[in-house]
């Protein structure tokens, strides 16, 4: 699914939920690349989590593999 494509209307259920989970899949690769990409420039986990809007607890756990 491109982006800037139009998203299926929740009246075709099959196609929506095919884009919920290629959009997920998509939303998680930017944030685990990114996360990696922060480190790599000497964020803190503090700040990742801030710019997360969750608990830096929260944001190691799921993302600190």
């Amino acid at each position: 699914m491109a982006i800037g494509k139009r998203l299926p209307s929740p009246s075709n259920p099959e196609a929506a939920f095919e884009a919920v989970v290629a959009l997920r899949r998509l939303a998680d690769d930017l944030e685990n690349r990114t996360v990696k990409e922060a480190l790599n420039q000497g964020w803190s986990w503090s700040r990742i989590a801030s710019a997360l809007g969750v608990t830096k607890q929260a944001a190691h756990r799921r993302l600190g593999k």
